[in-house]
């Protein structure tokens, strides 16, 4: 309870900075991309915990997932054809130095951004090969994300933890229907459950389809046939429209945190 109670607290103390104190002036910028978030975060951590070791990587060789899948089994990570592959997150990877001095994840992020119909309408703006359709159908851009989970979740095999953030925004995202309004003032309702809009359940399969916007960092286990099996869900969170510094900031944290403390290196 008392961990419980710290984190609580030390995610409360962020949320009530503004973003200056935060980040400074150079995040006020609407350009700010998630892997200045992520070297934020990591600056943070720093910050808050200077008797522990961070690094922060922009990519993870595959030699290296490999290497990991084989000092579990070794039946596996045998297989490479391009020596210098790698995976490259949006967010980079936080990562920290255990007592043993192995290097363990922290925090990965993705930021994906599909489906610019709520933009587009509020514009007045009309899309489609005759420029003469409210609605774009839907893009899939953003399965290419189901590859650096399943890498990450590679290298993070053995491990009780799985601090991935999935940020996803865009009309293509919904999870309920929304109205927008045309600059005559004509509403335009947008439904969340139809297939040529909607495509967050092309990515809800990296969840098991647990509930969205929620941290999902601690592993969870489940038993078949008397044996347990453990399943590692990304943490997905979506909103239809941009999001903040002052939003992002606290669930970056919050998932950091409970790496920390699924670790075992904090009080």
């Amino acid at each position: 309870m008392k961990k419980k109670q710290t984190d609580r607290l030390r995610i409360e103390k962020v949320r009530g900075q503004g973003p200056k104190e935060i980040f400074g002036e150079n995040a006020q910028k609407h350009d700010i991309s998630v892997n200045d978030f992520s070297k934020i975060v990591f600056e943070t951590l720093k910050k808050d915990f200077p008797d522990l070791e961070f690094r922060f990587r922009d990519s993870i060789e595959k030699k290296e997932i490999n290497e990991k899948l084989h000092s579990v089994d070794s039946r596996l990570g045998v297989t490479i054809f391009v020596a210098k592959a790698s995976i490259k997150s949006d967010g980079g990877i936080i990562e920290i130095k255990d007592k043993d001095d192995k290097w363990r994840i922290v925090l990965v992020c993705e930021a994906k951004h599909q489906g610019k119909d709520i933009e587009n309408i509020s514009k007045g703006i009309l899309v489609g090969k005759n420029n003469n359709q409210e609605l774009m159908v839907a893009g899939n851009a953003i399965e290419r994300s189901h590859k650096n989970i399943n890498e990450i979740r590679n290298i993070m095999i053995d491990e009780k933890h799985f601090p991935y953030i999935l940020f996803l925004q865009g009309s293509n995202f919904l999870t309920e229907p929304i109205t927008v309004t045309k600059p005559d003032g004509t509403e335009v309702i947008l439904k969340h459950d139809i297939g040529s809009l909607n495509r967050i359940d092309r990515l809800t399969a990296s969840n098991f389809s647990l509930p969205i916007n929620q941290n999902s960092c601690e592993n969870i286990f489940i038993s078949i046939d008397g044996k347990s099996v453990m399943l590692q869900a990304v943490s997905i969170y979506t909103k239809p429209t941009e999001w903040t510094i002052e939003e992002m900031l606290p669930i970056m944290m919050d998932v950091s945190i409970t790496s920390l403390r699924i670790l075992g290196v904090t009080e």
